[in-house]
């Protein structure tokens, strides 16, 4: 594995890491807040508006009924042997068209008559389980309650019903009076309230029977301690007094905030919950939402990089294996180039050449003109050296002023190629090689030798530097065989 493709997998795993880890800790630190939120804001204050709206909607019927317990034509009519029943069903008629309430009753201790506005409903009887209530209201003492049953004037349609005890100005007991309310009213209210604060709203008695709640069907038929993941706690919200409390349970992986409130004008409890997952939700589509984005944005900046990195390799393995003056390869790529044409001939046995090239006389053309005439030779007979090769061959810079060229092929065609070099520097085509203050003519001298299967880079060389410095010894501008 490459250094390279180390950096890119480094720096993935800690964009990765880092952004994994930052968004789990969001995530993590929302979970707290809104738990926090729940418990001492959101539920706190959903419970309090939600009391004092149904405080508002439902005293409002326990007002009327005391008006009706109090009202002297209801006591004068009653304790006057009931007469005139038409005078009772406009009474009860009227309360019920200026309330709007569902229905408006008075039922006659004397005489056990059940009145409402459609006149004489029945007589009632200890007998019948409709009648029950009376009788345990009767004896129960209280001025008032509120009972949750069926209405027989209105084909049984569940109701609430306001009862207060109707008496004389002696104390004697005159009978019950009241207004009801339909349940689904009441219901229609807690599925509004529900659906607003986005809760689970209903009301129990002191007993945990349920008596208010969205879904009807639980009216009267479902106890607080036999719900699904509230047994509990069922205890312990229903000896909530005054002050109101908050509890939590957790039921099929959910974890159920609940809050309790007592309402002492009806001797009911109200019960708030709140489902923290619901409201996790969020958080969690939103932490998706991070995740995602966040892994585009890191593939993003991944691909980047790694187009980056890839970039500045190129340059730096490019500047690792070329020369920085001529552009041409330099001592280990020409090693490396050298090292792989051989391993070449095992599988494809061909002849390959070098030419080692040097220019004459360009210690004196640096000591006359400088350094910057010397690097624009060079640079020149570079160029010439480009031009003269093919792209199978290889050129570089070996040091100084000398070069070595590979070339594919016999030593003939190395020798060739070393002669087209040699005249295109020193003809009469490439009079700018002339350095114009010194004087000096600018050639080159150059050697070739062919690979054999006992040779290595060094021997190779040595035979072409040996041509070379024979080339030199017998005038220079000349190509010498080794």
């Amino acid at each position: 594995m490459t250094v390279r493709v180390k950096l890119i997998i480094v720096l993935t795993l800690i964009l990765v890491t880092a952004f994994i880890s930052l968004s789990l800790f969001n995530y993590n630190e929302s979970r707290k807040n809104i738990r926090k939120d729940i418990v001492n804001s959101s539920l706190p204050l959903t419970r309090d508006n939600i009391y004092s709206e149904i405080q508002t909607v439902l005293m409002r019927p326990l007002f009327v009924s005391s008006l009706m317990a109090n009202d002297t034509f209801l006591k004068d009519w009653a304790a006057g042997g009931e007469k005139d029943v038409s005078k009772i069903k406009r009474y009860l008629d009227e309360i019920q068209d200026r309330y709007g309430f569902f229905t408006a009753f008075f039922v006659s201790a004397k005489t056990g008559k059940y009145y409402y506005p459609g006149g004489v409903l029945k007589t009632i009887s200890p007998e019948d389980d409709h009648d029950v209530w009376y009788y345990d209201f009767v004896s129960s003492g209280e001025k008032h309650d509120l009972d949750v049953d069926s209405n027989e004037a209105a084909d049984n349609i569940l109701t609430v019903f306001i009862n207060h005890r109707l008496v004389s100005e002696s104390g004697e007991l005159l009978g019950v009076t009241g207004v009801g309310l339909k349940m689904d009213d009441v219901s229609r209210l807690l599925k509004f309230f529900s659906t607003k604060y986005g809760k689970t709203i209903f009301l129990v008695d002191r007993n945990g029977l349920v008596q208010a709640h969205h879904k009807v069907g639980l009216i009267e038929q479902i106890n607080l301690r036999h719900m699904p993941g509230h047994g509990k706690i069922a205890s312990q919200v229903l000896s909530t007094s005054a002050e109101p409390a908050t509890y939590e349970f957790e039921f099929d992986g959910d974890r159920i905030f609940l809050t309790a409130r007592y309402i002492p004008e009806l001797e009911w409890l109200l019960i708030v919950e709140q489902n923290e997952n619901v409201l996790l939700d969020a958080a969690r589509k939103n932490f998706v939402r991070t995740i995602v984005v966040g892994g585009i944005a890191t593939l993003f900046i991944v691909v980047l990089s790694i187009l980056v990195v890839n970039h500045f390799q190129l340059r730096l393995e490019d500047q690792a294996e070329s020369d920085e003056l001529t552009g041409l390869g330099n001592r280990r790529s020409f090693a490396r180039v050298f090292e792989s044409t051989v391993s070449g001939l095992k599988k494809k046995p061909r002849p390959f050449s070098i030419i080692l090239l040097d220019v004459d006389g360009f210690k004196l053309v640096n000591d006359k003109s400088g350094h910057i005439e010397g690097d624009r030779i060079l640079k020149q007979i570079s160029s010439i050296i480009k031009s003269s090769v093919r792209d199978s061959d290889f050129c570089a810079r070996w040091g100084g002023d000398e070069f070595l060229l590979l070339i594919d092929g016999e030593i003939d065609l190395a020798f060739d190629v070393a002669e087209r070099i040699r005249e295109a520097v020193s003809g009469a085509g490439n009079e700018d090689l002339l350095t114009s203050d010194s004087g000096v003519k600018v050639t080159v001298s150059c050697g070739v030798a062919r690979y054999t299967d006992e040779d290595t880079l060094d021997s190779l060389i040595a035979r072409a530097d040996k041509a070379m410095y024979e080339s030199k010894m017998q005038g220079k501008d000349m190509v010498m065989r080794g």
